[in-house]
Protein backbone atom coordinates (compact mmCIF):
# COMPACT_ATOMS: atom_id res chain seq x y z
CA UNK A 1 0.00 0.00 0.00
CA UNK A 2 1.49 3.10 -1.25
CA UNK A 3 0.47 6.69 0.88
CA UNK A 4 1.82 9.91 0.86
CA UNK A 5 1.51 11.04 4.48
CA UNK A 6 2.79 14.32 5.54
CA UNK A 7 5.01 13.82 8.50
CA UNK A 8 5.65 17.52 9.91
CA UNK A 9 2.54 18.73 12.17
CA UNK A 10 0.78 16.92 14.92
CA UNK A 11 -0.57 13.38 13.34
CA UNK A 12 -2.38 10.88 15.11
CA UNK A 13 -2.83 7.20 14.89
CA UNK A 14 -4.44 4.59 17.70
CA UNK A 15 -5.47 1.14 18.61
CA UNK A 16 -9.08 0.64 18.55
CA UNK A 17 -10.83 -2.74 20.04
CA UNK A 18 -12.63 -4.45 23.17
CA UNK A 19 -11.00 -5.27 25.12
CA UNK A 20 -7.48 -2.80 24.43
CA UNK A 21 -5.83 -2.30 27.61
CA UNK A 22 -3.48 -4.97 26.92
CA UNK A 23 -2.27 -3.56 23.92
CA UNK A 24 1.41 -2.93 23.24
CA UNK A 25 0.87 -1.29 20.31
CA UNK A 26 0.72 2.20 22.05
CA UNK A 27 4.41 0.97 23.12
CA UNK A 28 5.79 -0.23 19.83
CA UNK A 29 4.25 2.80 18.20
CA UNK A 30 5.54 5.49 20.63
CA UNK A 31 9.41 4.04 20.26
CA UNK A 32 9.43 4.34 16.41
CA UNK A 33 8.24 7.60 16.60
CA UNK A 34 10.83 8.74 18.84
CA UNK A 35 13.18 6.96 16.71
CA UNK A 36 12.09 8.40 13.65
CA UNK A 37 12.26 11.98 15.07
CA UNK A 38 8.70 12.09 15.12
CA UNK A 39 7.85 15.02 17.88
CA UNK A 40 4.43 15.97 17.10
CA UNK A 41 3.14 12.14 16.45
CA UNK A 42 1.15 10.70 18.98
CA UNK A 43 -0.62 6.92 19.06
CA UNK A 44 -3.33 6.15 21.46
CA UNK A 45 -5.81 2.95 22.68
CA UNK A 46 -9.56 3.34 22.49
CA UNK A 47 -11.97 1.02 23.75
CA UNK A 48 -14.30 0.54 20.95
CA UNK A 49 -16.55 -2.34 19.81
CA UNK A 50 -18.40 -2.87 16.85
CA UNK A 51 -21.65 -1.01 17.49
CA UNK A 52 -19.17 2.03 18.68
CA UNK A 53 -17.36 1.53 15.79
CA UNK A 54 -18.83 3.85 12.54
CA UNK A 55 -19.22 6.50 14.88
CA UNK A 56 -15.81 6.57 15.63
CA UNK A 57 -14.62 6.41 12.21
CA UNK A 58 -16.91 9.47 11.49
CA UNK A 59 -15.56 11.68 13.85
CA UNK A 60 -12.46 11.30 13.14
CA UNK A 61 -10.59 14.42 11.43
CA UNK A 62 -7.88 15.45 9.31
CA UNK A 63 -5.09 15.23 12.06
CA UNK A 64 -5.99 10.84 11.80
CA UNK A 65 -2.85 9.36 9.53
CA UNK A 66 -4.04 5.46 10.63
CA UNK A 67 -5.31 3.20 13.02
CA UNK A 68 -4.78 -0.12 14.25
CA UNK A 69 -7.20 -2.74 14.88
CA UNK A 70 -7.46 -6.03 16.68
CA UNK A 71 -10.59 -7.51 17.83
CA UNK A 72 -13.51 -7.70 17.36
CA UNK A 73 -12.81 -5.04 14.73
CA UNK A 74 -11.36 -6.80 11.97
CA UNK A 75 -13.76 -7.82 9.85
CA UNK A 76 -16.37 -5.11 11.24
CA UNK A 77 -14.01 -2.03 10.04
CA UNK A 78 -14.24 -3.53 6.25
CA UNK A 79 -17.67 -1.67 5.19
CA UNK A 80 -16.18 1.28 6.49
CA UNK A 81 -12.89 1.87 4.01
CA UNK A 82 -13.01 2.79 0.42
CA UNK A 83 -10.53 0.09 -0.80
CA UNK A 84 -8.75 -3.09 0.96
CA UNK A 85 -5.86 -5.02 -0.18
CA UNK A 86 -5.39 -7.69 -1.72
CA UNK A 87 -3.72 -9.68 1.35
CA UNK A 88 -7.03 -8.31 3.36
CA UNK A 89 -9.03 -9.55 0.99
CA UNK A 90 -8.12 -12.88 1.22
CA UNK A 91 -8.76 -13.32 4.53
CA UNK A 92 -11.66 -10.75 5.22
CA UNK A 93 -9.79 -9.24 7.52
CA UNK A 94 -8.23 -5.53 8.32
CA UNK A 95 -6.01 -4.91 11.42
CA UNK A 96 -4.40 -1.54 9.47
CA UNK A 97 -6.26 1.76 7.88
CA UNK A 98 -4.01 4.54 6.65
CA UNK A 99 -5.98 7.37 6.34
CA UNK A 100 -4.93 9.55 3.17
CA UNK A 101 -4.59 13.42 2.78
CA UNK A 102 -7.79 13.32 0.42
CA UNK A 103 -9.97 11.66 2.95
CA UNK A 104 -9.52 7.71 1.53
CA UNK A 105 -9.58 5.80 4.09
CA UNK A 106 -7.67 2.14 2.75
CA UNK A 107 -7.14 -1.51 4.84
CA UNK A 108 -4.77 -3.86 5.21
CA UNK A 109 -3.75 -6.83 7.01
CA UNK A 110 0.03 -6.47 8.04
CA UNK A 111 -0.54 -9.71 10.45
CA UNK A 112 0.40 -11.98 7.20
CA UNK A 113 3.59 -10.47 6.03
CA UNK A 114 4.69 -9.64 9.56
CA UNK A 115 4.32 -13.35 10.30
CA UNK A 116 6.39 -14.44 6.84
CA UNK A 117 9.33 -11.64 8.45
CA UNK A 118 8.94 -12.79 11.77
CA UNK A 119 9.80 -16.79 10.69
CA UNK A 120 11.74 -15.33 7.96
CA UNK A 121 14.03 -13.11 10.32
CA UNK A 122 14.54 -16.91 12.41
CA UNK A 123 15.70 -18.28 9.09
CA UNK A 124 12.99 -19.88 8.19
CA UNK A 125 12.24 -19.11 4.25
CA UNK A 126 10.16 -22.24 2.61
CA UNK A 127 9.30 -26.05 5.12
CA UNK A 128 7.96 -29.07 3.19
CA UNK A 129 4.95 -29.16 5.57
CA UNK A 130 3.30 -27.09 8.67
CA UNK A 131 0.71 -28.28 11.48
CA UNK A 132 -1.26 -24.84 12.99
CA UNK A 133 -2.99 -25.59 16.28
CA UNK A 134 -6.35 -24.00 16.51
CA UNK A 135 -8.85 -22.71 13.65
CA UNK A 136 -9.94 -19.48 14.92
CA UNK A 137 -9.18 -16.05 13.44
CA UNK A 138 -5.58 -16.17 13.70
CA UNK A 139 -5.65 -19.89 12.35
CA UNK A 140 -6.51 -18.22 8.53
CA UNK A 141 -3.87 -15.40 8.75
CA UNK A 142 -1.37 -18.42 9.79
CA UNK A 143 -2.90 -20.01 6.36
CA UNK A 144 -2.37 -17.26 4.42
CA UNK A 145 1.21 -17.16 5.48
CA UNK A 146 2.21 -20.95 4.71
CA UNK A 147 0.67 -20.06 1.38
CA UNK A 148 3.62 -18.46 0.45
CA UNK A 149 6.00 -20.44 2.36
CA UNK A 150 4.48 -24.34 2.69
CA UNK A 151 5.39 -26.52 -0.06
CA UNK A 152 3.29 -29.07 1.04
CA UNK A 153 -0.10 -29.83 3.02
CA UNK A 154 -0.70 -28.14 6.27
CA UNK A 155 -2.87 -29.97 9.25
CA UNK A 156 -5.20 -28.09 11.24
CA UNK A 157 -5.89 -29.70 14.66
CA UNK A 158 -9.32 -28.34 15.84
CA UNK A 159 -11.98 -29.38 18.44
CA UNK A 160 -15.03 -29.22 16.26
CA UNK A 161 -16.43 -30.08 13.02
CA UNK A 162 -17.76 -26.60 12.07
CA UNK A 163 -14.24 -25.32 12.76
CA UNK A 164 -12.90 -28.10 10.81
CA UNK A 165 -15.47 -27.27 7.98
CA UNK A 166 -13.85 -22.77 8.47
CA UNK A 167 -10.58 -24.74 7.72
CA UNK A 168 -11.02 -26.46 5.03
CA UNK A 169 -13.12 -22.97 3.12
CA UNK A 170 -9.86 -21.50 4.19
CA UNK A 171 -7.69 -24.00 2.39
CA UNK A 172 -9.63 -23.53 -0.40
CA UNK A 173 -9.75 -19.93 -0.77
CA UNK A 174 -6.12 -19.68 -0.21
CA UNK A 175 -4.72 -22.65 -2.11
CA UNK A 176 -3.62 -24.26 0.61
CA UNK A 177 -3.86 -28.33 1.01
CA UNK A 178 -5.30 -27.94 4.23
CA UNK A 179 -5.76 -31.82 6.27
CA UNK A 180 -7.50 -31.46 9.13
CA UNK A 181 -7.22 -33.54 12.71
CA UNK A 182 -8.75 -34.01 15.31
CA UNK A 183 -7.66 -31.91 18.66
CA UNK A 184 -7.16 -35.49 20.95
CA UNK A 185 -4.42 -35.85 18.31
CA UNK A 186 -2.55 -32.48 18.91
CA UNK A 187 0.60 -33.99 19.91
CA UNK A 188 1.01 -35.98 16.71
CA UNK A 189 1.37 -31.30 15.41
CA UNK A 190 4.41 -31.29 17.29
CA UNK A 191 6.73 -33.53 14.90
CA UNK A 192 6.13 -31.06 12.03
CA UNK A 193 8.80 -28.73 10.71
CA UNK A 194 6.76 -25.95 11.58
CA UNK A 195 4.09 -25.84 14.17
CA UNK A 196 2.12 -22.02 14.49
CA UNK A 197 -0.26 -22.81 17.73
CA UNK A 198 -3.24 -20.21 17.39
CA UNK A 199 -4.93 -21.31 20.60
CA UNK A 200 -5.75 -19.22 24.26
CA UNK A 201 -3.54 -19.13 26.83
CA UNK A 202 -3.14 -22.41 28.43
CA UNK A 203 -5.00 -24.43 25.66
CA UNK A 204 -1.64 -25.70 24.57
CA UNK A 205 0.11 -26.32 28.31
CA UNK A 206 -0.77 -29.70 28.31
CA UNK A 207 1.53 -30.54 24.83
CA UNK A 208 4.38 -29.45 26.37
CA UNK A 209 5.44 -33.03 27.36
CA UNK A 210 4.91 -34.37 24.02
CA UNK A 211 7.84 -31.81 22.08
CA UNK A 212 10.26 -34.31 20.72
CA UNK A 213 13.74 -34.48 21.01
CA UNK A 214 14.79 -32.52 17.83
CA UNK A 215 11.70 -30.45 17.20
CA UNK A 216 11.47 -27.73 14.25
CA UNK A 217 10.44 -24.70 14.80
CA UNK A 218 7.18 -23.25 16.96
CA UNK A 219 5.43 -20.24 16.50
CA UNK A 220 3.39 -19.58 19.56
CA UNK A 221 1.36 -16.18 18.69
CA UNK A 222 0.75 -15.61 22.92
CA UNK A 223 2.64 -13.10 24.11
CA UNK A 224 1.21 -13.11 27.84
CA UNK A 225 1.88 -15.04 29.48
CA UNK A 226 5.28 -15.90 27.75
CA UNK A 227 6.94 -18.15 27.71
CA UNK A 228 4.06 -20.98 27.02
CA UNK A 229 5.07 -24.22 28.90
CA UNK A 230 4.69 -25.41 25.16
CA UNK A 231 7.47 -22.20 24.48
CA UNK A 232 9.44 -23.63 27.15
CA UNK A 233 9.56 -27.46 26.23
CA UNK A 234 10.32 -26.22 23.07
CA UNK A 235 13.57 -24.46 24.11
CA UNK A 236 14.63 -26.87 26.16
CA UNK A 237 14.91 -28.95 23.52
CA UNK A 238 16.60 -27.00 21.44
CA UNK A 239 14.50 -25.91 18.64
CA UNK A 240 13.38 -22.55 17.05
CA UNK A 241 10.98 -20.42 19.29
CA UNK A 242 8.80 -17.50 17.87
CA UNK A 243 6.64 -15.43 20.12
CA UNK A 244 3.60 -13.42 19.80
CA UNK A 245 5.70 -10.61 20.48
CA UNK A 246 7.80 -11.39 17.65
CA UNK A 247 4.21 -11.04 15.12
CA UNK A 248 3.63 -7.96 17.08
CA UNK A 249 6.79 -5.98 16.21
CA UNK A 250 7.02 -7.11 12.60
CA UNK A 251 3.08 -6.18 11.65
CA UNK A 252 3.52 -2.92 13.71
CA UNK A 253 6.90 -2.12 11.90
CA UNK A 254 5.00 -2.45 8.67
CA UNK A 255 2.26 -0.23 10.07
CA UNK A 256 4.54 2.63 11.11
CA UNK A 257 6.00 2.35 7.43
CA UNK A 258 2.25 2.71 6.07
CA UNK A 259 1.50 5.52 8.82
CA UNK A 260 4.35 7.78 8.56
CA UNK A 261 5.49 7.11 4.88
CA UNK A 262 8.80 6.44 6.84
CA UNK A 263 10.76 3.48 6.17
CA UNK A 264 12.27 1.40 7.56
CA UNK A 265 10.49 1.60 10.82
CA UNK A 266 12.83 1.01 13.88
CA UNK A 267 12.64 -2.88 14.31
CA UNK A 268 15.09 -2.75 17.17
CA UNK A 269 14.07 -0.03 19.33
CA UNK A 270 10.10 -1.62 18.72
CA UNK A 271 11.16 -4.89 20.08
CA UNK A 272 13.37 -3.20 22.99
CA UNK A 273 10.16 -1.13 24.16
CA UNK A 274 8.11 -4.18 23.88
CA UNK A 275 10.37 -6.25 25.53
CA UNK A 276 10.65 -3.62 28.44
CA UNK A 277 6.97 -2.99 28.55
CA UNK A 278 6.50 -6.72 29.44
CA UNK A 279 8.95 -7.23 31.82
CA UNK A 280 7.39 -4.67 33.83
CA UNK A 281 3.71 -6.00 33.73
Amino acid sequence: MNSIIPTDGPRRAAVLGSPIAHSLSPVLHRAAYAELGLDGWSYDRFEVDEQALAGFIEGLDGSWAGLSLTMPLKRAIIPLLDGISATAASVEAVNTVVLGEDGRRTGDNTDIPGMIAALRERGVGTVESAAILGAGATASSALAALSGICAGPVTAYVRSAARADEMRGWGERLGVDVRIADWAQADRALTAPLVIATTPAGAADALAGAVPERPGTLFDVLYEPWPTRLASAWAERGGTVLGGLDLLVHQAVLQVEQMTGRSPAPLAAMRKAGEQALAAR
